[in-house]
């Protein structure tokens, strides 16, 4: 007699590790590519151009910071060892170093300092990234609602400047040029609504395409960049020369490097948000790890600090394609982009307002994302719509006043100036504040502290140490 082993069904991938077919991995890479490109090279140009770097260097800043972008989002995605924070995030230099890295470049350091700098913060970063992990439990809905919300309105003013034309551009604001980016919005809207679901999922992609296929007869490409760009170009450690260790540089990197970890710990609680995969405080930790290491790498390679690109985090609540895969296979995009940049020049001719249009439905899914995390959260009886208007009110200052801070220290703007980070530490310091330290109301013989903040960022009775570890553990 035989008998026949159980079968056992394979348990369900989950649906950010799922790898969809080599046609959606294109046509949604692609997308994530698209949606990231004027950000990746903005901050290139910006400080090349400040340092009055020549073209053909200006060209190298752009390739090398291509070829990193995609080695950056590589680590992330696919992760090894405890690197990798493996979920769908695009990688790309901050912006949150642009000024003190144009600062360091101008007067006296040079690149050399400024790539000794950005190596030694990569490094803070990785001893660091455990550090940040433990912090996870100060981030209940409360404050990762209000941070989702922060980064997409934020973001908007981007998606406006390029609707208008672009920041510079001489036709800034022209009728033309919001009429462009009012179409595109308008097609991806349609594909969305009436496409079937596939192409529905790359509704920015083909508005983009449709837009860029308008664009052309009415005069607003340039492809002249494209037969300049050489067909072949790779970045070698340390171009500009070695790198050198300057001390003022170091510190002010270090204040981008916080800044920085702060800023991704948001975009990673968002996108696992919009996944339905929680970021715990070792996958916090080892994306904080990537962070470090890529950063690292940029200074060695002729780029600079990388971080979670916002643009994309989107990109994905938008399309709901979950997969860190088309991430990944973005990323293999951006490193062919770095390596032969005649291809990176065709996607440098897009029109801003192409991109605008994309980018108004984009960044506003974002913040939507913030909406609907806070919808968990319990208003009733506390404080905690206190700390959703400060918070948004200090995150979204120096967006519409970006020269709020001027005249204030350097290192002070450079925390200040961002409004994700901005805010983020205002929700956090807020948070503390009204829900975990002790109040007037508090039983005076609470040996734990103040009644802890429960799962939607809400406060809790509990009358006995079960209680208060429960609540603490729904925090986290």
């Amino acid at each position: 007699m035989t008998t026949t082993e159980p079968v056992h069904p394979a348990p369900p991938v989950h649906p950010v590790d799922e790898v969809p077919s080599v046609r959606q991995l294109a046509a949604f890479g692609l997308q994530h590519v698209l949606a990231m490109y004027a950000g990746a090279v903005a901050v290139p140009l910006i400080v090349g151009s400040a340092m009055k770097l020549s073209a053909a260097d200006l060209a190298y800043l752009i390739t090398a910071d291509l070829l990193v972008c995609g080695i950056a989002t590589l680590i992330q995605c696919v992760g090894f060892w405890r690197f990798g924070v493996r979920l769908p995030i695009m990688q790309g230099c901050t912006f949150a170093a642009v000024s003190p890295m144009v600062l360091i470049g101008t007067t006296g350091g040079g690149l050399p300092a400024i790539y000794g700098s950005v190596i030694v913060a990569g490094l803070a970063i990785v001893l660091l990234a455990p550090v940040f992990g433990k912090l996870l439990r100060f981030f209940p809905p409360l404050v990762t609602g209000t941070v989702i919300l922060i980064i997409g309105i934020s973001l908007l003013p981007v998606a406006g400047n390029w609707a208008a034309g672009g920041v510079g551009a001489k036709d800034f604001g022209e009728p033309k040029n919001l009429a462009l980016a009012g179409f595109v919005l308008l097609v991806v809207l349609g594909v969305q609504r009436f496409a079937p679901a596939f192409l529905s999922r790359i509704a920015v992609l083909i508005g983009i395409v449709v837009g860029l296929v308008v664009a052309v007869p009415f005069g607003f490409t340039d492809f002249g960049g494209v037969a300049d760009a050489g067909w072949l170009g790779i970045s070698t450690p340390f171009h500009f020369g070695a790198p050198t260790f300057e001390a003022s540089a170091i510190v002010s990197m270090l204040v981008v490097a916080l800044v920085a970890m702060t800023e991704t710990t948001g975009d990673f609680i968002a996108v696992g948000e919009m996944t339905d995969r929680k970021v715990e405080p070792r996958a916090l930790a080892d994306g904080l790890r990537a962070d470090g290491l890529s950063t690292v790498l940029g200074g060695v390679l002729n780029t600079f600090p990388y971080t979670a690109y916002a643009q994309n985090v989107g990109l994905v609540g938008m399309t709901r394609v979950r997969s860190r895969w088309v991430v990944a296979a973005a990323g293999g995009m951006l490193v062919l982009l770095g390596l032969l940049p005649k291809l990176g020049a065709v996607v440098a001719a897009i029109p801003a307002p192409v991109l605008g249009g994309a980018g108004l439905v984009m960044f506003g899914t974002v913040a939507a994302s913030g909406l609907r995390t806070l919808a968990q959260v319990d208003f009733k009886g506390n404080n905690n719509l206190t700390v959703v208007a400060v918070s948004v009110a200090m995150g979204t200052l120096p967006v519409g006043v970006p020269t709020v801070y001027d005249k204030f220290p350097d290192w002070f703007q450079t925390v200040m100036h961002s409004g994700i980070s901005a805010g983020c530490l205002t929700a956090i310091a807020l948070n503390l504040l009204f829900n975990h330290l002790p109040s007037k109301d508090s039983p005076k013989d609470a040996s734990a502290g103040a009644s802890p903040v429960d799962g939607t960022g809400g406060l809790t009775g509990g009358s006995g140490q079960d209680a208060v570890e429960k609540s603490r553990e729904e925090a986290v």
